[in-house]
């Protein structure tokens, strides 16, 4: 039986190796002769025409390296490592894809032996090895939580395959089940298994939907993925989507954004991704180099193409540093206009208030600030440090300007404060509480 195609993942235990292999070598790298470079070239040249997805390229490929080769451009280049690196600038250069690499890594190109070889016991090791480290990274999930307003938000940096994160990828999904909204991080996310993708995207649609295919050159096979007929738990069908990109996100995390972008099940809000849309094996090279080698394209059904060096172009374009809190407000800004129950508008208007502050934050001269202080019954504003600070019978908080009058406490989410002014002058300070609950305190001293 064919082995399924599999997204490249940038955090698996072999690209550890690959991207730690030049700068972590044990001992001198070896010098290479002529033969030898010829060698690399034409067990390249092989592997590139037989396997690439696309025919025309691979023999740019091979035409650039023979090239550069007959050219003595490589002739100054003697270890390993260096004619690695310029091996896999010329493939990069001619081919564009950024999912293609050469690298000398003599540690990486025997995990793969043990994996292909007779050993089941050493290849066993390998496996082991690999899952352990993926569990202790918890299968790439940082972060799962409910956010004020019932919104969602999961953090994961890796589609891991769903022979070993699934319940770590149904937990994560059922937590978020019932949440209005959902906000799905992929800024660090590199790719990984279109198996992860397809059992994650299961969870946000109600009918069978075609995410994406794959299509392999050499083996002129086609996967078809669609939505899995049954998840464990509830589906987020209804819940508004939100996927924040930046230009870090890769591979299979374009996979996921894109095939949600073209069903117009989600918002992208962030950067433009890196543009990588091709599948790729890891194979070796004279025994030591390790080669990258796409060979499968995604075609999606709707677009009938991908994003292979475009990227995933976001529908609201922000640095990826802002795109959180812009999905965030956007979420709330949905919620509340399609609310009728006063409670509700009450807490997505607080909510947007905190949010608005974080993105232009007021700056209060301290002139003013200081005409705040003063007992307001059993409640004090006082002045320290530059900062205004609150206490009632319990402990003393900073406050933080939300406006001009309005502040919220560091550390006290439910709670904020707001001043009343006339002529110049507070009179009167307003307990604020998340449930839409007004304290007001006239100014007593």
């Amino acid at each position: 039986m064919s082995q399924p195609i599999r997204w490249i993942a940038l955090a698996i235990a072999l690209l550890f190796l690959w991207t730690t292999a030049v700068f972590g070598q044990s001992g001198p790298a070896p010098a290479l002769d002529a033969a030898k470079k010829q060698a690399v070239v034409d067990e390249i040249a092989t592997l590139f025409n037989r396997n690439y997805i696309f025919a025309e390229t691979a023999k740019k490929v091979e035409e650039a390296l023979r090239a550069k080769l007959k050219a003595g451009d490589f002739d100054k280049l003697a270890t390993a490592p260096d004619i690695a690196r310029a091996v896999a600038a010329v493939i990069l250069d001619v081919s564009k894809d950024r999912h293609t690499g050469f690298a000398y890594d003599p540690a990486a190109a025997e995990d793969i032996r043990r994996l292909e070889g007779q050993s089941e016991e050493e290849a066993n090791k390998v496996r082991e090895r690999q899952l352990e480290e993926a569990r202790r990274d918890n299968f790439g999930f940082r972060k799962v939580e409910r956010l004020a307003g019932n919104i969602g938000y999961l953090d994961f940096r890796v589609f891991e395959s769903p022979a070993d994160a699934g319940p770590t990828a149904v937990a994560a999904m059922n937590f978020l089940a019932y949440c209005d909204a959902i906000i799905v991080d992929l800024r660090q996310n590199g790719g990984g298994d279109p198996a992860q993708i397809q059992l994650i995207s299961s969870y946000l649609f109600e009918e069978p939907v075609h995410l994406n295919d794959l299509y392999a050159r050499a083996a002129d096979r086609t996967e078809n993925y669609w939505t899995l007929p049954y998840v464990p738990g509830a589906r987020a069908a209804k819940a508004d989507l939100y996927v924040l990109t930046s230009a870090r996100t890769f591979s299979g995390a374009e996979e996921f954004s894109y095939n949600l972008q073209n069903l117009k099940r989600a918002t992208i809000i962030g950067e433009t991704t890196g543009g990588g849309a091709h599948p790729t094996r890891t194979m070796i090279v004279q025994r030591d180099f390790i080669l990258r080698v796409p060979f499968a394209r995604a075609i999606n059904p709707v677009s009938k193409t991908n994003w292979e060096g475009t990227g995933v172009k976001p529908d609201i374009a922000v640095p990826a540093a802002e795109a959180f809190d812009k999905a965030y407000a956007l979420a709330v800004e949905k919620l509340a206009a399609k609310t009728t129950e006063p409670e509700k508008k009450a807490e997505y208007d607080w909510i947007l208030a905190g949010i608005q502050a974080r993105q232009n934050p007021p700056r209060l001269d301290p002139k003013v600030l200081k005409t705040y202080v003063g007992l307001y019954g059993e409640r004090k504003v006082t002045f320290e440090n530059g900062s205004l600070f609150y206490q009632r019978t319990g402990p003393k908080y900073r406050l933080m300007p939300l406006t001009a009058t309005l502040f919220a406490l560091d550390g006290l989410d439910s709670f904020r404060i707001e001043f009343v002014v006339k002529d110049g002058r507070a009179v009167e300070l307003t307990g604020l509480y998340d449930n839409g609950e007004r304290q007001p305190s006239p100014r007593t001293k």
